[in-house]
């Protein structure tokens, strides 16, 4: 048995893994994603590459889909049952990065596919928020996403939109009904950030929530105007 073992050996008739192998052909699957080649990403999957496999950073290739709005490789990932709600080694999930980034039709697609609107710590809502995502928040609300769902810190939505001068964002939460009472870790509201910011007349609006009172009417704001840029 060892002689015919070492004869198909020798004459190449059995193949033994070869790590270095395996690991190019995961590089070449992340490039793959990243680049939203999908159908090189659809013959990986075919020749055995995990669906839910991450690369050297930790990232799952849902992760890095998302993060580079990958659209035909998250089709693909799903696909192959790629699982919608695993996070990299910082928490972010899928839903969150494409959340951040604006991207409605990975959103969408992940939603499909199950992943959570409010998975534990920071969520997708506060990451549109966070990125001016305006759409993207409109969408997640829409869906059913928590409104007043903190961060491990006790930060909302609400608090990013305008810590970060979005105000269209954090007047259309306080048109959804976000708390605008809400402190985080450091005792700061979402007004406390307004004041900071020289946000003046999102102030108004913050008090007046906070009060319990109509919101004022709503301005039309640009905010590619430089006084609404991040200070």
């Amino acid at each position: 048995m060892r002689v015919r073992l070492l004869f198909l050996l020798l004459t190449g008739l059995v193949l033994c893994p070869v790590p270095g192998h395996a690991q190019q052909v995961l590089n070449d699957m992340v490039i793959a994603v990243t680049n939203d080649r999908a159908g090189e990403v659809r013959a990986l999957l075919a020749r055995g590459v995990d669906a839910n496999s991450v690369d050297a950073a930790g990232d799952p290739l849902l992760v890095i889909a998302a993060r580079n709005g990958s659209v035909g490789a998250v089709d693909a990932l799903l696909a192959a049952k790629a699982k919608p709600d695993t996070p990299n080694g910082h928490g972010d999930t899928p839903l969150m990065l494409a959340a951040i980034k604006g991207n409605l039709e990975i959103a969408r697609r992940l939603r499909a596919a199950g992943a959570s609107l409010d998975p534990p710590g920071w969520t997708p809502l506060i990451y549109a928020a966070t990125g001016g995502q305006e759409a993207m928040v409109r969408y997640l609300l829409d869906q059913g996403a928590n409104i007043n769902a903190a961060s491990p810190n006790g930060t909302t939505a609400l608090m990013m939109a305008t810590r970060e001068h979005h105000v269209a964002i954090a007047e259309l939460l306080l048109e959804r009904g976000a708390d605008a009472k809400r402190q985080n870790q450091a005792g700061l509201t979402a007004l406390a950030y307004a004041e900071q910011g020289n946000e003046t007349e999102l102030a108004q609006w913050l008090r007046a929530a906070a009060r319990g009172q109509p919101l004022p009417e709503r301005k039309v704001i640009d905010e590619k105007l430089p006084s609404r840029i991040r200070r």
